[in-house]
C-alpha cells in the first residue's frame, strides 16, 4: 500500500510553466482529499496496475466518498486541478442509475494530452468499485483509512455464468446478423458493408477470441489485446481488420465469419 496522503503532505509545482507529471497531479489530489472525513479511499489503476505505465498512459483515479459526499468530491478535485493547471476539458460519463459510480474525465492545459485524468467517485455503498484484482488489477492504495474498502473476492461462480451468457448472446447475435454484410456487398453498399463488417463480423470474432483466450476481460473489446492474446492470434486479427477494398472486404469477412465459427464451437 502507498504511503497516505497525511504523511506525504502537499506538493506544489515547483515550476509552474514544466509540464504536469502524474505523479504530482495524483499527490495533489491524495492530498487534497485525504483530510475530508466523508472520504474513505484513493487509489489509482490502470496501466501501473500490470506495469504497463508509459509515456502514453492516462491516470486512472478512484476516490470512495459516504454517499451524500459525491459532488462535494468533485468540488475539491476541480479545485485542486486548476491550482495544478487550467482545465482544458471535462467530459462526463453516464453510469446507471443506481450504481453508485460517478465518473468524468479532465485535460489540464499544463499535461500532456495523453496523460488525462478519468476521475470516478464510488459511493461507499456502490456495488461494484473496480477492485477485483483479477479483472483490473491491483488497486494502488494511496490511502484507504482504516481499510474500510475491502479488497472483494472474485465470485468465479458468478463471473463464469456471465461469460456463458454473453457466449451464447454472441453466437446468436452472429448468425443473425452477419449476413448483413454479403447482403450490402452485393447490393454495391459498400460503406455499409464494411460497417457492418467491423460491428458484427470482427466484432464478434473479437468478443469470441477474448472469451477463449481471457475469460476475466471477455468484455474488453479490443483494451488489452495485444498483451493477453497469442501473438500469432492479433497477427491475424491486424490483417483482417484493416479492409483495403471490397473485394478485400469479401475475402476477410469470409474469412472472419469462419473463424468465427470455429472459436465459437470451443467456447
Amino acid at each position: 500500500m502507498r504511503k497516505t496522503a497525511q504523511s506525504r503532505g502537499k506538493r506544489t509545482p515547483s515550476n509552474p510553466g514544466a509540464p504536469l507529471g502524474r505523479e504530482e497531479i495524483a499527490v495533489s489530489l491524495a492530498a487534497a482529499l485525504g483530510p475530508c472525513e466523508q472520504v474513505i479511499a484513493f487509489w489509482e489503476g490502470g496501466a501501473p496496475s500490470y506495469g504497463r505505465l508509459d509515456e502514453w498512459s492516462d491516470i486512472d483515479l478512484y476516490v470512495v466518498v459516504e454517499d451524500d459526499w459525491v459532488d462535494q468530491a468533485f468540488r475539491i478535485t476541480e479545485k485542486c486541478l486548476r491550482s495544478l493547471s487550467p482545465i482544458k476539458q471535462k467530459y462526463v460519463v453516464q453510469h446507471p442509475e443506481g450504481s453508485g459510480i460517478f465518473q468524468a474525465f479532465y485535460r489540464l492545459s499544463r499535461a500532456s494530452e495523453y496523460l488525462m485524468i478519468d476521475l470516478a467517485v464510488l459511493k461507499m455503498s456502490a456495488p461494484g468499485k473496480y477492485l477485483e484484482p483479477e479483472i483490473h488489477g491491483p488497486a494502488l492504495f494511496h490511502f484507504n483509512k482504516e481499510n474500510q474498502v475491502r479488497i472483494p473476492r472474485l465470485d468465479r461462480r458468478e463471473h463464469a455464468k456471465k461469460v456463458r451468457a454473453a457466449s451464447k448472446r454472441l453466437k446468436e447475435r452472429f448468425e443473425l446478423f452477419n449476413c448483413f454484410v454479403q447482403k450490402e456487398i452485393n447490393r454495391g453498399n459498400t460503406l455499409e458493408a464494411a460497417d457492418l463488417y467491423h460491428r458484427v463480423v470482427y466484432g464478434s470474432l473479437v468478443d469470441a477470441l477474448r472469451i477463449k483466450h481471457s475469460p476475466m476481460h471477455h468484455d474488453f473489446r479490443t483494451r488489452y489485446i495485444h498483451y493477453e492474446l497469442p501473438r500469432k492470434v492479433t497477427a491475424r486479427l491486424q490483417d483482417l481488420c484493416f479492409v483495403g477494398d471490397v473485394r478485400d472486404l469479401q475475402r476477410k469477412y469470409d474469412e472472419a465469419s469462419e473463424w468465427f465459427r470455429e472459436v465459437a464451437k470451443t467456447i
